[in-house]
């Protein structure tokens, strides 16, 4: 696939043998290109956006008018199917790499073959210009690159370190680096002007077929059999985000011009566009100088808690990411904080069995709560702010009655095996109480009664984190056994457990509507999944330590999630969900669309939508 040069159309190629333009602000198809008699592999676009290069396997390459989709010219000679085509920057000359070992040079203009490289032992799969038209790169099936002189044929250098086939070339905007997608599950950044490989990249679990550089060169985005896009940063060689939602494997990825988009094509007959701007750290927020342990939203949205290994609390504008204030006491680690819901209170769990609380309009200490043992990992307000519940580290859930500050009875969370209770949390209607157990289960707990309601068990490791869903019919919980699970209230029955975090959950955290669970984990990520599906919906990577507590704003547009590397991050998060909106896309592709005809248009990092067939 391939954005016009103005943003304005995106061309595919398919196995339906045709290649197609379509608008990328509507959706709709605009022209089908209809001639080649095999499939399509391969679709570049002219500088100038006028003409439309494809390649097939019918062993030809066309030249289309971008503007009346009628064919300007075939280009004949390769004896083996078109693997790639691309366009010269000045846009005089074609390149095509084939099947047939051979890559070759045709003139625009008259459709006439240039000249032709050989070299490789093997099919070429993939070719490029450099940005300056004086070099061309082939990748091959002879598990290795080439660097080309255009104007002689010769070759300057061959890239070698893959270990399998080498799916995908592309040089770097400035030209310096080069870029290769391989099937031996890697991508390699490689120094023209030496040949020799800078960084690379691993993380994917099946071969790289595609590859695309950001305009400005910090990002490759590269598209991978394990049915994932990941962006890496080119600096660095650190994947900055994993792209959830094709169902097949991911054969193409293209910048849009302006960097905004991402379009990835599928064998799963899917095209997606992605907004890069939505699921990004919006602010980082630095302060704190220890661990970042816990965040809460106010619930007017306005304000983000915080709560550290460094003793303090801090608050933030949860609008521009500044500081507002910062409390401060003698009790330790801040372990987990809490606001009211009428939002005057922020409660503070601490060490030495202490919970601190804090009048937020004037930064004044309020009432100093004992716990029964140990630190005090979670702390929870009742949804109607009557009620405080803590729970600590050795076996307890302690409930305080805030208008008189008086304990009520202790609840004996492991009825006296002595695990530590890691988290708490009240059901909406308040009457029931969730605790994280280290001994692997969760239970459940009439607040009224402080009787046992049910047991959930399924958990391999510690339960480190626990919340109810908004309409409290589904509870989440995250462990150290490196998944997150989903369970009935109502049945006590485990729903679906999220396997894809290579660490322990620490924290989970439902979306206001109720549609999208949030995890944080040790392996350093935080990811979002569909609570009807159970799926995976994005993988956000940006923190360099461990993720220690997700939660979302009362709106939903934004995620907060603290983490060891000492830092608070904000994050965009708007997720496009109703299925009005889906179908109304999908309306607009075609009146009576086929499969390959179906466009996802995913304007932020959802994933598992497709546009159903009619």
């Amino acid at each position: 696939m391939a954005f016009s040069p103005d943003g304005h159309t995106l061309a595919t190629g398919s196995t339906d043998g045709r290649a197609r333009l379509w608008d990328v602000t509507t959706g709709r198809t605009r022209t089908v290109l209809d001639g080649h008699g095999g499939e399509v592999w391969s679709v570049a676009f002219s500088p100038d956006g006028h003409t439309l290069a494809t390649g097939s396997t019918d062993g030809r390459a066309r030249l289309w008018d971008v503007t009346t989709g009628k064919t300007r010219g075939t280009l004949i000679g390769h004896t083996d199917q078109v693997n790639w085509v691309v366009f010269s920057p000045d846009g005089r000359t074609l390149a095509t790499g084939s099947a047939d070992s051979t890559a070759r040079l045709w003139d625009v203009a008259t459709g006439k073959l240039r000249g032709t490289f050989t070299g490789h032992s093997e099919w070429i799969y993939s070719v490029a210009f450099s940005p300056d038209g004086r070099t061309l790169a082939t990748g091959s099936f002879d598990n290795t690159a080439k660097l080309w002189d255009v104007a002689t044929r010769k070759p300057r250098a061959t890239l070698k370190g893959h270990t399998k086939a080498v799916w995908a070339v592309k040089f770097s905007p400035d030209g310096r680096t080069l870029a290769t997608g391989s099937a031996d599950n890697t991508a390699r950044l490689w120094d023209v002007a030496t040949g020799r490989p800078r960084i690379t990249l691993t993380g994917h679990r099946a071969p790289a077929w595609a590859l695309a550089f950001s305009p400005d060169g910090r990002t490759l985005a590269t598209g991978s059999e394990d049915e994932t896009v990941r962006l890496w940063d080119v600096a660095t060689g650190t994947t900055r985000t994993v792209l959830h939602g094709h169902r097949g494997a991911v054969e193409a990825v293209a910048f849009s011009p302006d960097g905004h988009t991402l379009a990835t094509g599928s064998d799963d007959k899917t095209t997606r566009l992605w907004n890069l701007h939505t699921g990004a750290a919006r602010e980082i927020l630095t302060g704190h100088t220890a661990p970042v342990r816990s965040a809460a939203f106010s619930p007017d949205g306005r304000v983000l808690a915080t709560g550290s290994e460094d003793g303090t609390v801090r608050l933030w504008d949860a609008a521009t990411g500044k500081a507002r204030a910062t409390y401060t006491s003698s009790m330790g680690t801040v372990w987990s904080v809490a606001f009211s819901p009428d939002g005057r209170t922020l409660a503070a769990g601490h060490d030495y069995q202490k919970v601190q609380l804090w009048h937020v309009a004037t930064g004044k200490r309020g009432r100093t709560f004992s716990a029964d043992n140990g630190s005090v990992w979670s702390v929870a307000f009742s949804p109607d702010g009557r009620t405080l519940a803590a729970v600590s580290e050795w076996n307890t859930a302690q409930l305080w009655d805030l208008a008189t500050g008086k304990a009520r009875p202790t609840i004996a969370v492991t009825e006296g095996a002595g695990f530590a209770v890691k988290s708490v949390g009240f059901s909406p209607d308040g009457r029931t109480l969730a605790t994280a157990i280290a001994d692997t289960t969760v239970r459940l707990w009439d607040v009224t009664t402080g009787r046992r309601r049910a047991t959930l068990a399924g958990h391999t490791n510690k339960v480190q984190s626990v919340a109810f869903s908004p309409d409290g019919q589904t509870l989440a919980t995250g462990s150290d056994d490196q998944t997150a699970r989903l369970w009935s209230v109502a049945t006590a029955k485990s729903r679906a457990t999220l396997t894809g975090h290579t660490g322990p959950v620490y924290s989970v955290a439902f979306s206001p509507d109720g549609h999208t669970l949030a995890t944080g984990s040790d392996d350093k990520k935080m990811r979002l999944w569909d609570v009807r599906t159970g799926k995976a919906r994005a993988t956000f990577a940006g923190h360099t330590g461990a993720v220690y507590s997700v939660a979302f704003s009362p709106d939903g547009r934004t995620l907060a999630t603290t983490s060891d590397d000492r830092t608070v991050r904000l994050w965009d998060a708007v997720l496009p969900e109703t299925d009005a909106a889906i179908q109304t896309v999908c309306r607009n592709v075609n009146e009576d669309p086929t499969q390959d005809q179906q466009v996802s248009l995913l304007l932020g990092r959802s994933v598992g939508r497709v546009c159903p067939s009619t």
